[in-house]
């Protein structure tokens, strides 16, 4: 029998090509319980899979192109699809995990909660256009969240230390747990009828995946989208995107954050307030410089240093104006005068009246002046109008 002798790496070699080149250890299921779970900055998760009485080790590297679950933890009950390696450098057999299932309870939660998004976000209730800007300058906030957590605390702390000012409406309402998520409800409907409210946070503190479920429920995720004020999801989870961080109008990571993205810091307003003070002041500066200036141009003009002069100048030209205004009027009315005269002279003329006083008479046949001898017959009557009347007569003979 030949006598083989391998070096600890080339014997590790041989596994590791044996392992993974078999299609036994390749795209195969594993289930188990999560231990020593570690989330790399890297982007790589390792973790151990075990169950009652063995163990392996496994890695997901780049877990987050996977889509694997952010917020595993110690003691979860998965299934994992993965192909068998082999860590050269230790001779460690490991799973290379391709995808991560959760197996508890919680697992078959999370495809009931997906196919809710994708209800919900099929009827709209995600989209931006209903999604409102909180007021850039808050007097009165509201917020739901357990009075016993540390949430609260921390918001009001920040709060304070932004700006003191502000008034806070707390609606205390359990978080977690059974009628939890009525609580939740009640807390918005409630602040809701404050009207003098700028807005309302609703959220908690961190916990685990199931600690934090509440948000994750219709009803509560309604709630947020039927606020009638502007609402902001304050749960202290970064991992996973939240039902109520959907409907909400704004999404904080954490309760702390939501008071420094909604609540401008006083420090910073009263600095801003002095610059534009400081830019105002200068601005009417030199307003006031150009003024003087413009007041000194003005104050060297010809006709504003001579005014008097040309004021009694220009009196002067008007008086002209007026007296041959006054001529030119007078004559023209007594052109006008004569004109009219000549007229009412020509017209008293033509009165028939006035030729009746030089003896002349008008006759009258039918109510018309007769013209023509052409007109009338023997017997017919005729009226003859004279200077002092009138009379009848008939004709007896056309000569």
């Amino acid at each position: 029998m030949i006598e083989r002798i391998y070096t600890v790496t080339e014997f590790n070699r041989i596994l590791k090509i044996s392992i993974e080149e078999n299609q036994t250890f390749r795209e195969i299921f594993l289930k188990g319980e999560i231990s020593n779970i570690t989330y790399y900055k890297s982007g790589h998760l390792y973790f151990s899979l075990k169950d009652k009485e063995s163990q392996i080790k496994c890695v997901a590297f780049n877990y987050k192109m996977k889509r694997i679950m952010e917020d595993l933890k110690e003691g979860d009950s998965v299934k994992i699809f993965c192909d068998m390696g082999v860590y050269e450098a230790r001779g460690e057999i490991q799973a290379l995990v391709r995808h991560v299932e959760r197996e508890s309870e919680l697992g078959e939660l999370f495809k009931k909660l997906e196919l809710l998004k994708e209800s919900m976000r099929i009827k709209g209730y995600f989209d931006s256009e209903h999604k409102r800007r909180l007021p850039k300058y808050p007097k009165n906030i509201g917020i739901v969240t357990s009075y016993t957590g540390a949430a609260l605390q921390d918001m009001i702390k920040t709060l304070r230390k932004r700006d003191n000012r502000i008034n806070i409406y707390v609606y205390g309402a359990k978080v977690q747990g059974t009628g939890s998520e009525d609580e939740i409800v009640r807390g918005i409907e409630v602040l809701n009828k404050i009207s003098e409210l700028d807005f309302i946070v609703a959220g908690r503190g961190g916990g685990s995946i199931e600690d934090l479920w509440s948000f994750n429920s219709e009803k509560v995720a309604m709630a947020f989208y039927n606020s009638k004020k502007p609402i902001i999801s304050a749960v202290g989870h970064e991992t996973d995107t939240l039902l109520s961080d959907l409907t909400a109008d704004i999404r904080a990571s954490t309760p702390t954050q939501a008071m420094e993205i909604s609540i401008p810091e006083k420090k910073e307003l009263q600095k801003k307030i002095a610059e534009l003070e400081k830019a105002v002041t200068k601005s009417m500066f030199l307003k006031l410089k150009n003024c003087e200036k413009e007041l000194e141009r003005v104050r060297g003009n010809y006709f504003i240093r001579h005014y008097n002069r040309e004021l009694e100048k220009y009196s002067n030209e008007l008086m002209t104006l007026e007296n041959n205004l006054n001529r030119a009027a007078e004559n023209f009315i007594g052109r006008k005068k004569m004109d009219l005269q000549l007229r009412i002279e020509r017209i008293i003329s033509l009165n028939p009246m006035k030729i009746l006083e030089s003896g002349y008479s008008i006759t009258e046949f039918k109510g018309k002046n007769l013209k023509d001898i052409e007109e009338i017959k023997s017997g017919d009557e005729v009226t003859v109008k004279l200077k002092s009347g009138a009379f009848k007569a008939c004709v007896k003979e056309i000569v």
